[in-house]
């Protein structure tokens, strides 16, 4: 009389021998003896040669350019062998711990346990047939150690069936792909194989989630909802290229097969964590006349509208904090055009889970205040885990005059105006544009030659609120751009230029951008800048230096606006610092879209209110779901000299 499931259940998990672990049992093998449940071991038996290495190496998995080597071949091999046999004792685990389990879900497992049996063998002979021995590297218990924890036998299925055998359909099809390409068919075969038999595995596990699912859950929300820290979505998706048909072919819906595609979550890497909050300088006002921010119509709108400008900044591994979830359909677009998703969540529910940082748009009282709950979980390696809120005057137009005072900047500068009288005086015989301390992109901004009673209504009604209005003189414009730097650990780094697109009241209109700054500049204004201004040594020197000693203890982003002017004999000049912002900015949001879409070509980044938008580029936030305002990309290829503005 052969084994009963029990039996060969036992034999795989607690024999210490890999040929008695390898012996197949009968393909209808008797269930009737099932017995008491077990305790989980604290790991499989094995031999000596297979156990698990304490001296923290590690070998690394071979990539798709490895593969031609035999001995790299050999070393992949290893890894999935090892694999193959950590599920099949796994799932004897399964058969010994639930013994009560439905009968139906048992068989299907002792079908999966042989055919994970199987994998072994082939895994193993053509490890062999590249020179390499089985337990010759380093071995990883990593299923183990997330699987064997199951209270569950949903557990099981959500962790082994929907997650780890999930992700064996991207690599197992790939790979038997990559194979071919190469010559070798026989390794090929084997991944077909497997890739077939995965397809029924996840199937199995998909069908009983269905089983012991809630029934107003959707099989997404039933997946997702029970994985725990550290699993996610993600880890049920191989690091290469996704395969939709395979899902397809195990039953998953188009809905899951969606969601799935667009889900992102660290795999190693602690995620550092985003939010937006635009309205910071008028979050940082609030505080100043110890009142509360509420947030008008147009101030949520581009809350809501430009979260999506996240994605610019964040890195896949990350975390977006959103207060609308883009829908799925939109993510997936943004897929397309080549950006890489963080994690999207829509409340900050993190888990417990170790962060690398926290990271807003501004570090105002409201970014605080929202991101003060993670501070422990911050990796002690980050610099500071989190911060109060920068002194209200580094959100202010004051911070820039700080600094065109402290380089000792003798070119027309910015003025403090705290009474009507100093309006006037700046008024004598001058144009002026008069700027809100607490504005940004050019709100709030006013012109005038003369001083009338519509401006003395306007500068009262701004000091009043501000304590005081910033003047400075009206210039002919003739190229505005900025200069975006990052301060972390005490230094600072120049990460590049954009040209900034204002109109003749400095309000923005976009940002164009290229492989170069120098690029965008004609003939005159390259001369002008790179030579008779000193450029670079003002931008990669003077002023990064001076901005580390005015902002003390502060890491994070920081962008100079800066302008050329022409005098009025026609001389070209340079205001070489107009703001300095404190924050993460439009042009920085500009500077990062551009690395990940089109490094090596011309750009365009905008931001229109959607009821002038007219066509064009990509729109990155969902038109049918924005209130007010579209953030359009658009990547140029051609003649560069079309886009200099002369």
């Amino acid at each position: 009389m052969g084994e009963n499931v029990r039996e060969v259940a036992e034999r795989i998990l607690f024999s210490s021998s890999l040929e008695d672990k390898l012996l197949l049992g009968p393909r209808e093998a008797d269930d009737n003896f099932c017995g008491k449940a077990i305790k989980t071991p604290q790991f499989p038996e094995r031999p000596e040669s297979l156990t698990i290495s304490d001296r923290g190496i590690r070998a690394d998995f071979p990539g798709p350019s490895q593969i031609t080597n035999d001995k790299e071949r050999g070393i992949m091999m290893h890894f999935l062998a090892n694999h193959e046999l950590l599920a099949a004792e796994l799932m004897a685990l399964v058969l010994l711990k639930f013994p009560d389990a439905p009968k139906d879900y048992r068989a299907g497992v002792y079908e999966a346990m042989r055919e994970e049996q199987m994998h072994t063998q082939m895994y193993l002979r053509r490890m062999r047939d590249c020179g390499i021995s089985f337990g010759e590297l380093p071995l990883n218990d990593y299923f183990w150690r997330i699987v064997s924890s199951m209270d569950t036998v949903m557990d099981f299925v959500v962790r082994m069936n929907l997650t780890f055998e999930q992700a064996n359909l991207d690599y197992s099809k790939f790979y038997a792909q990559q194979f071919r390409v190469i010559g070798d068919t026989g390794t090929a075969a084997v991944l077909d194989k497997i890739y077939q038999d995965e397809i029924n595995h996840v199937g199995h596990g998909l069908k009983w989630l269905r089983n012991w699912k809630k029934r107003d859950h959707s099989d997404w929300e039933a997946f997702s909802g029970s994985l725990q820290f550290p699993l996610s979505p993600s880890r049920a998706k191989g690091m290469v290229s996704f395969n939709s048909e395979g899902r397809l072919d195990a039953g998953f819906d188009d809905e899951f097969i969606s969601q799935m595609k667009i889900s992102s979550q660290s795999r190693g890497r602690t995620p550092v964590v985003h939010w937006f909050n635009p309205n910071a300088e008028l979050y940082s006002l609030a505080s100043v006349n110890g009142t509360e921010f509420r947030a008008n119509r147009f101030e949520k709108a581009i809350e809501e509208d430009l979260e999506i400008l996240m994605f610019a900044w964040s890195r896949k591994d990350d975390v977006a904090l959103f207060r609308n979830v883009p829908s799925i359909e939109h993510l997936e677009k943004l897929q397309s055009i080549g950006l890489e998703l963080p994690e999207v969540m829509s409340c900050p529910d993190l888990d417990g889970r170790k962060l690398g940082g926290l990271r807003p748009w501004a570090w105002s009282g409201d970014a605080s205040d929202l991101l003060k709950p993670y501070e422990q979980a911050v990796s002690d390696r980050v610099p500071w885990q989190w911060r109060e809120p920068v002194p209200e005057t580094w959100l202010s137009k004051e911070i820039g005059v700080r600094l065109e005072e402290n380089l000792g900047i003798r070119d027309p500068t910015s003025r403090f105006c705290r009474n009507l009288s100093e309006v006037r005086d700046v008024l004598k015989g001058n144009a002026i544009l008069f700027k809100s301390p607490y504005g940004c992109s050019g709100k709030g901004h006013l012109i005038t030659k003369s001083f009338s009673k519509e401006v003395q209504v306007w500068a009262e009604k701004k000091i009043q609120l501000h304590g005081y209005i910033v003047a400075e003189p009206l210039l002919q414009r003739v190229e505005d751009f900025s200069v975006l730097y990052e301060i972390q650990d005490g230094e600072i780094e120049c990460l590049g230029m954009t040209q900034l697109i204002n109109d003749s009241r400095g309000q923005f209109k976009g940002i164009r951008l290229a492989p170069r700054f120098s690029k965008m500049l004609s003939p005159e204004l390259s001369e002008f800048l790179f030579k008779e201004a000193d450029f670079m040594a003002w931008y990669k020197e003077k002023i990064p230096s001076a901005i580390l000693k005015l902002l003390s203890e502060y890491s994070g982003p920081v962008g100079v606006d800066a302008l050329v002017w022409r005098d009025d004999q026609g001389k070209l000049m340079l205001r070489h610092v107009i703001e300095l912002n404190v924050r993460m900015t439009m042009g920085r949001v500009a500077l990062e879209l551009q690395k990940k879409l089109n490094p090596n070509g011309w750009s365009d980044f905008s931001v229109q209110r959607k009821e002038k938008y007219k066509g064009g580029g990509v729109i990155l936030n969902d038109p049918d779901e924005a209130k007010e305002f579209l953030a359009i990309w658009e990547s140029h290829q051609g003649d560069s000299t079309a886009f200099i503005r002369k």
